[in-house]
């Protein structure tokens, strides 16, 4: 793959009631996708992604790292308005610091399922996994995350 990429990142969250369950209407309203470009490299066989995400609220600019290790293992760093590192390993919780400029928390991601294509022109990831907040589950989540040369385009 080149070095300069296209990021494609699409979440979803569905905030857990108190009963544990989840609302779907509210999750769809809770959609976010992202288009952004970024830099790719292959470094001791694993891929690294990097690219920015400006703040809506013109807080400033948020840098973040994809680390892809194999077919097990995405490790996610934000550094800049937020900042956090969270690991997503299927079976797996990892807890880690949550910095905004509201303050900071401990959050969790316990990862039920994870799927890494990689391929010589795409690489391509899904997560599912409950968000926890000071040890309290508190979503569901979904992130879908797309990867492209630069000169190619996402399809529709």
């Amino acid at each position: 793959m080149t070095k300069e990429v296209l990021v494609r990142i699409a979440g979803l969250h569905f905030d857990l009631k108190e009963n544990g369950e989840t609302d779907l209407q509210e999750a769809e309203d809770e959609k976010i996708e992202i288009v952004v470009p970024g830099q790719y490299f292959l470094k001791n066989g694993k891929h690294y992604i990097l690219y920015e995400e400006i703040e809506e609220s013109d807080l400033g600019v948020t840098k973040n790292t994809l680390k892809v290790t194999g077919d097990y293992r995405v490790e996610m760093k934000k550094s800049g308005v937020l900042t956090s590192y969270m690991v997503f390993e299927k079976g797996k919780k990892y807890v880690s610091s949550y910095k905004t400029p509201y303050g900071q928390m401990q959050i969790g991601t316990d990862t039920k399922e994870l799927t890494i294509i990689s391929e010589e022109e795409k690489i391509r990831i899904f997560v599912r996994y409950t968000l926890e907040a000071e040890d309290e589950a508190v979503a569901e989540s979904r992130i879908r995350i797309e990867v492209v040369p630069r000169e190619c385009a996402f399809p529709a």
